[in-house]
């Protein structure tokens, strides 16, 4: 029953904390690694976690699908959507990419009228429309010269969005561990084949910190590297785990509020490794995201419409 409203609180926190910190790690080695090399590290080291964890409970590790077709495309989604977020490390600040990539519960509350038929009022409207604002309001687009790559947060919520509403329609038979399994294998193949492609670096031609990030060569500098990739794959799976815990002890109108922790954190970490002081802009739209999100939990729980609360996050 979900009913430990407290103690799922405390782990989302935590959760949120080990999240940041993996994303600021992130930030922290992009001039060392190829994203690809850091994404192959990270889910092999993922992936042994989490099978040790169900091995050491007795819990079956199920490899199989209900869905052949929607997991494919869930888990292409959410590896091409995450990698848009790290490359946003490369350009702007930890606070504001993980502001922006918050615009995912209001894409996900559009897509569900598409695509799940869900019904959703003006009020929820009207707080779609108040994220938005705050997303505009953080990027503060300056059309003459606007550098593109800063929606690579919004793309990144983007792809997670619709990867959510896919979760969505294949959890009645896949639970979540067979499914972040399925994610674990095709970033680890995936990865293999952009290193048999480029990861010799031949194609690491250009200046831009961006390009750098996904072209340079692989295991060029290991004895730095592998220890901060494992670091991030043993906490990216640990803040899984305490996700999964969370929305199964609690409920999930309660619980997915203390998300936007990770702004906090994210801010903090911004501040003390890398000297970034989010403006009075960003600011702003933090407080339009995070409020239209608030309200948009509050009206599904009103209406017994779970559609953006209930999903587990990465």
């Amino acid at each position: 029953m979900k009913n430990n409203n407290p103690k799922g609180i405390i782990l989302i926190l935590i959760g949120m904390f080990i999240v940041s910190f993996m994303d600021a790690t992130f930030k922290y080695i992009n001039t060392s690694v190829n994203l690809y090399e850091a994404y192959f590290v990270r889910t092999l080291v993922s992936f042994v976690v989490i099978a040790s964890y169900l091995k050491i409970t007795n819990k079956p590790i199920i490899f199989t699908t209900h869905y052949p077709l929607l997991t494919s495309i869930r888990v292409i989604l959410f590896f091409f959507g995450f990698s848009s977020f790290y490359i946003s490390l490369t350009i702007m600040p930890l606070a504001t990419a993980t502001a922006l990539f918050f615009a995912s519960p209001f894409l996900i509350t559009v897509f569900a009228i598409f695509f799940l038929k869900e019904e959703v009022g003006i009020r929820r409207w009207s707080a779609v429309i108040i994220g938005f604002i705050g997303v505009y309001i953080i990027l503060n687009p300056d059309f003459n010269d606007f550098d593109y790559l800063s929606l690579t947060p919004i793309l990144c919520a983007f792809c997670y969005a619709l990867s959510m509403i896919i979760i969505k329609k294949t959890s009645d038979k896949d639970d979540v561990y067979s499914q972040m399994f399925h994610f674990y294998i095709f970033a680890i193949i995936i990865s293999l084949i952009i290193y048999f492609f480029i990861g010799d670096g031949q194609y690491n031609n250009f200046d831009y910190p961006a390009s750098q990030f996904i072209l340079r060569k692989w295991f060029g500098n290991l004895e730095f590297s592998l220890p901060y990739m494992i670091f991030i794959g043993v906490v990216g799976a640990t803040g899984f785990l305490c996700f999964f815990t969370a929305y199964r002890i609690a409920s999930p109108a309660v619980v997915s509020p203390f998300e936007y922790s990770i702004l906090v954190w994210a801010s903090l970490n911004g501040w003390i490794l890398f000297d970034e002081i989010p403006s009075q802009r960003t600011i702003i739209g933090m407080i339009l995201i995070v409020s239209g999100s608030i309200y948009i939990f509050i009206r599904e729980k009103i209406q017994d419409q779970p559609i953006v609360t209930e999903k587990p996050l990465r």
